[in-house]
């Protein structure tokens, strides 16, 4: 391969590159809330950040009000119509594995994931404030039972949480790194887990 293939071969891979990380977001750390000495208040201040995954398309499209989920940046009805059945992976017929399979499939730009699904109905996100979404996650009873231990390492580690920052296709990440996202949460709770207002 001559130099100048070479040359442009690089520049088609940055260019695509930096294409794709421009349009991510970053998140500010907790450090940057360090200043507010007003424990709630710094505490709703970092779930006010973490929000902006949260009420990302990312987060959002799996965590639909109805029976259908949504998809793309925009948050349009899932096409092909599909419905969350009742264990929230699919109808009988037509699972969400049918067609999303254990990584992203970029030929179709179909996204996929080992454990790909909807959020069950108690932990719909859509529509509401983030401050109801706040309310929310907190409540054992509306978030699959579980603590806040558990809601930090759901956010912080858990793979399919992960994919809103490698979504393939021409899906914009969620904003920041899952890393910073689980930091989020973790002072978050460190800090009395306060809810912004609704």
């Amino acid at each position: 391969m001559s130099s100048s293939v070479k040359a442009r071969l690089i520049i088609i891979v940055l260019a695509g590159t930096s294409g794709s990380l421009a349009g991510a977001e970053d998140l500010r750390g907790p450090e940057t809330f360090a200043s507010i000495t007003n424990q709630p208040e710094r505490s709703r201040a970092l779930f006010v950040e973490a929000g902006r995954v949260l009420q990302h398309p990312r987060c959002l499209n799996c965590h639909p009000v109805g029976e259908r989920p949504t998809q793309g940046n925009d948050s349009h009805p899932h096409s092909p119509l599909v419905v969350r059945g009742p264990d929230d992976k699919g109808a009988i017929g037509l699972r969400c594995t049918t067609c999303h399979q254990n990584a992203n499939y970029e030929p179709s730009r179909v996204p996929g994931h080992p454990l790909w699904h909807v959020a069950p109905k108690s932990m719909a996100w859509q529509t509401k404030s983030l401050g109801q979404i706040c309310e929310q996650i907190k409540d054992p009873r509306r978030n699959g039972g579980k603590t806040l231990a558990a809601i930090h390492e759901h956010m912080a580690h858990d793979s399919l949480v992960g994919w809103g920052w490698m979504p393939g296709g021409n899906r914009d990440p969620a904003p920041g790194t899952q890393a910073q996202l689980g930091a989020l949460i973790a002072a978050w709770i460190e800090s009395g887990a306060a809810c912004p207002a609704s």
